[in-house]
This record gives C-alpha cells, structure tokens and sequence, in this order.
C-alpha cells in the first residue's frame, strides 16, 4: 500500500460509496487500512471478507455513527463476514439473503434509505475443483429473487465482491479458466446475467457502462506474482438500478490500493 493518499472533496450535491474486500479486517489494519479510508473519506463503505467472529467495539467509531457487522455463524471461526459503516442513518438495516437459509455466514447486508436500497454482498466463492458450484447456483437464483423485489420497491445498488468475472474482458487469461476456475464458469456468468435482466427492471454494472473497453482488475492473487504481471480479476462491483444510471458520477477501482488486501477498493460517486 501507498505510504500516503490524497482524493479531492466531493461538493455537497455527490456521495461516495467504497466497498472493499478487505480478506481479514485485523490483517488489513495493520496494512494501511485506516490511512486510505480517512483519505478516501466515503459516505458510506461497504466491507467483505472481514473474517470476524464478532463486531469490533473501536473501528472508525467517530467517523461513522451507523455500523453493521454480520459475521459467520457456521461455525468456522474467522471467516467470510460484511459490514457496512455509514454516516448516513438507514430507515431499516436487514440482513441475509431474503426469506432464504442459505446465508448464515455474515454475506449480505441491506440497508434501506430514503432514495434506494443498499445491497452489500459477499458473494460464495464455487470453492476449489467448483465442489461449491451447485450451492453457488441456487445463491444466485434467490439473489436475483431478492433484487427483484426490492427493485419493485425503490431503485437498488448492489455492492461488493460478487466474485464473478462476468465477461472475458474481466480478467486477464479467459481461455485458460473458462469453466475450471471459480468466478469464470458459464453457470456463474449467467447467475450474474440474470442479476442484471430482472423482470422489476435492468440493472446496470456501472464501471462497464462508463468504461465499455477497459480491462481493469480488483482482485490479484499473492501467488505467481499476479499483481507485477497484471493477472488479475474484475471480481467487485457496484451495479446500480437503470433508474440510478444517469446520476452515476463515478466508478473505478482504486488500483493504487493493493496491499492491505488481494482486492484493491471500488468507489462509486453518485448525485444525490
């Protein structure tokens, strides 16, 4: 991680969003963590992959009021987890994925504002030789259920690492993992497909529709030296409902930003 950042102010009339694979928050704080989130100073972050086995007393308390801390409740210490800390007071938090049992690992948190809901995710990975693909499907059906009831409602952001990379322009080498690798099967891609057609209306992955061309990563693995050969993945994203697209300001990875995590932060600015 850089030793120090600095990002312009938004004016008044835009919020900004991060969310952030964090792969163990305790690992990232000791990486750089805070520094880049004092400096990046959203309005709302969005974390996954936080690794706790219960919500911290002292992260970022006075920066913001309203925090969430889902954590796994499987029985396997240490692992997956979400968190949304915001400045902004939710009319309703909920959590889970919908009326389904197939989230009691701290993977989904939804906060209802005034203007649309906040959907903060961390997607099942299909697991090693995809032993978790079949689960990993089933996810995706109810995902799209969920969505399409809240897009029914008010508009959506979906926000987080969805481990999908959903086209072959999402990640460096296509041909080699095509249907062996978890995030690049064809089950996978088509789960995110059917997220983005709901019968309520389109949703839209805001970095492709402001950067159709762009190969551009979020996620490096620490091996094979990944990051130095630019063999990454597109595996985070914030995807807004259609309604929301023309307030969309902003949408990018902080590529600089590798090292507290394998996954580099996202950022979305927004009109308010």
């Amino acid at each position: 991680m850089p030793g120090t950042y600095s990002y312009e102010e938004l004016p008044e009339n835009q919020i900004k969003l991060v969310s952030w694979n964090v792969n163990s928050l305790n690992a990232a704080m000791k990486k750089g963590f805070l520094e880049y989130v004092k400096a990046e100073n959203p309005d709302i972050l969005c974390l996954q992959e936080t690794k706790l086995n219960q919500a911290p007393k002292d992260v970022l308390k006075k920066e913001y009021k309203y925090q969430y801390w889902p954590c796994c409740q499987s029985g396997k210490k240490g692992y997956a987890g979400t968190a949304i800390l915001s400045r902004i007071e939710p009319l309703q938090v909920t959590y889970g994925l919908d009326d389904s049992d197939l989230d009691d690992e701290g993977r989904v948190i939804t906060l209802e504002f005034e203007a649309y809901f906040l959907v903060a995710c961390y997607i099942p990975n299909a697991g090693e030789k995809l032993v978790r693909l079949k689960f990993r499907e089933e996810w995706d059906v109810k995902m799209s259920e969920m969505l399409d009831k809240l897009n029914a409602k008010k508009p959506v952001i979906w926000a987080g690492d969805l481990n999908v990379a959903h086209e072959e322009i999402d990640l460096a080498r296509p041909a080699q993992n095509r249907n062996k690798t978890p995030g690049f099967t064809d089950a996978e891609r088509a789960g995110f497909s059917k997220c983005l057609s709901l019968s309520s209306g389109a949703m839209v992955d805001t970095f492709r529709h402001l950067h159709p061309d762009q190969s551009t990563y979020t996620y490096f693995s620490y091996r094979f030296q990944c990051r130095k050969k630019n063999l990454g993945w597109r595996l985070d994203y914030f995807v807004v409902s259609e309604a929301l697209v023309p307030k969309v300001v902003h949408s990018a990875p902080r590529c600089e930003c590798y090292g507290a995590s394998d996954h580099v932060p996202i950022v979305l600015i927004l009109e308010k």
